[in-house]
């Protein structure tokens, strides 16, 4: 076994390779017992579909010895408007005898300055190893919410996302973008045209409280003030498909929302210069594994 202070010495922290994808899995398993083999596999197979962004890994890294891999973590980088680039991490993994080590492998991941990082999912345990490494938090709760019962303007108007549809002029490139790529992973990507503007709205099918109740979750919206404005005809229009109640990471309760405020529930993580806005989880594990 390991001993603090006396790494074994050929431990080293490499960037995984898709050669490395059955051993990745099993470290995986070892440290998130309660996720299949198969969800890790469709993880690492939807990230080696990703663009490429610039010379960052693929996939992320790993703690290898003795040509085993005893941790891993995982980083999602997305491009955003303009020069803006993020990585979320994720699932990061190390075996017990190697757990002393584990600063080795994140700092690689954390070496550019001009990136933003996210912490969406912290296990309460690496609280701590966040703060140490400078992670601040940009959503400190979440607010559950029953859209349906907002009011809604009569003019208002929901539409669902498709290539073709005209109303997509409206938004910026990086929005487009967003909708359409959300989509094709899986989520709801809307428009709400109101008072001759368009507002996008990216939304994520899940279940809380341990899988028992289906909610959606929200992914993409410029603002709450945006959220709140939609959040009527949004309501109604996903009533029609059999949900009710929806989440949106926040600080304080949403003015305009009706619902209930849960601090220190989802805490959510950034380090770097741009800190994302509550309610944006765009590119992240949610998205990109799924719930």
């Amino acid at each position: 076994m390991a001993v603090l202070g006396a790494p074994p010495p050929d431990l080293k922290c490499r960037p995984i390779q898709e050669s490395d994808w059955d051993k990745v899995v099993d470290c995986l398993r070892r440290g998130f017992p309660m996720r299949s083999r198969n969800y890790w596999k469709q993880a690492l197979t939807r990230l080696s579909q990703r663009p490429a962004v610039d010379d960052f890994p693929r996939y992320g890294f790993a703690l290898e010895t003795s040509e085993r891999i005893v941790g891993v973590v995982l980083t999602l980088y997305a491009r955003y408007q303009g020069d803006e680039i993020r990585c979320n991490i994720s699932s990061w993994s190390v075996d017990a005898a190697f757990r002393p080590y584990a600063m080795k492998l994140i700092w690689p991941v954390l070496k550019r300055r001009d990136v933003t990082y996210t912490n969406i999912s912290p296990a309460p345990s690496t609280l701590n190893a966040n703060k140490a490494l400078g992670f601040r938090l940009f959503a400190s709760g979440q607010f559950a919410f029953l859209p349906a019962l907002s009011p809604a303007q009569p003019t208002c108007r929901v539409l669902e996302v498709r290539p073709d549809l005209a109303e997509m002029v409206m938004l910026s490139d990086s929005e487009r973008y967003i909708l359409l790529e959300h989509a094709a992973l899986g989520c709801l990507s809307l428009i709400c045209i109101r008072d001759g503007m368009a507002v996008p709205l990216v939304l994520r099918s899940r279940r809380i409280l341990h899988g028992l109740v289906p909610c959606s979750q929200i992914v993409y919206c410029r603002s709450l003030t945006d959220l709140s404005r939609c959040a009527g005809a949004m309501g109604r229009f996903i009533l029609r498909r059999g949900t009710l109640l929806c989440l949106v990471d926040a600080n304080e309760p949403v003015p305009g929302l009706l619902g209930r405020y849960f601090p220190r529930k989802g805490l959510k993580y950034f380090k770097g210069p741009k800190p994302p806005s509550p309610g944006d989880l765009t590119f992240t594990e949610l998205v990109i594994f799924g719930p």
